[in-house]
């Protein structure tokens, strides 16, 4: 500490000096002495924390949900999925019927819950599934070791028809995670 306040006051005064010489001063006197080296190198510092775990590997949103999971869930023939990072997509196609299977997971699907919980969606707990796991309508969430995964249904017709489909889907996902 001592040795940073020594090249403080020197720093200044070498300032002051400069300036007075620009000013039309006085000859600037003789360049400060150097500073003081410590005696001793201070011992280096040993690492105290303990290095962070590694992260676990992304969970892929594709692979959590096939496309027969996606078809047999809709209950139509889908496109090939379309992934978007930690988000899985299967449309249905332009001649129809109307069906769009979304597989979240991580932080997304945790923040969705989250977000329907604040607009106060219903729930219905589903037990034996995951570490935790709720239906709402066209939606399922399903928790395990703390990877959260959201699974949405889009279809144009009466969604409770589904919530059977979406119970065993996620089950399915849960034995996968």
């Amino acid at each position: 500490m001592r040795h940073l306040t020594s090249v403080a006051r020197l720093a200044a005064a070498a300032t002051v000096l400069t300036v007075l010489a620009a000013c039309g001063g006085t000859e600037p006197a003789a360049a400060p002495p150097a500073p003081a080296q410590p005696s001793e190198p201070a011992p280096p510092t040993e690492a105290t924390e303990a290095p962070e775990p590694s992260a676990a590997a992304p969970v892929d949103a594709c692979a959590l949900v096939s496309k027969e999971d996606a078809e047999k869930l809709a209950g139509t023939p889908l496109d090939d999925p379309l992934p978007s990072g930690e988000t899985c997509w299967f449309t249905g196609p332009v001649s129809g019927p109307v069906a769009q299977v979304e597989v979240h997971v991580g932080d997304g699907a945790k923040k969705i819950l989250d977000i329907d919980r604040d607009l106060k969606h219903e729930f219905e707990t589903l037990s034996g599934i995951g570490d935790e796991a709720y239906l709402e309508e066209g939606m399922v969430f399903v928790n395990v070791s703390g990877v959260w995964v959201a699974i949405r249904l889009v279809r144009t017709d009466d969604m409770a028809k589904y919530d059977e489909r979406l119970t065993e889907l996620a089950r399915t996902v849960a034995g996968r995670l």
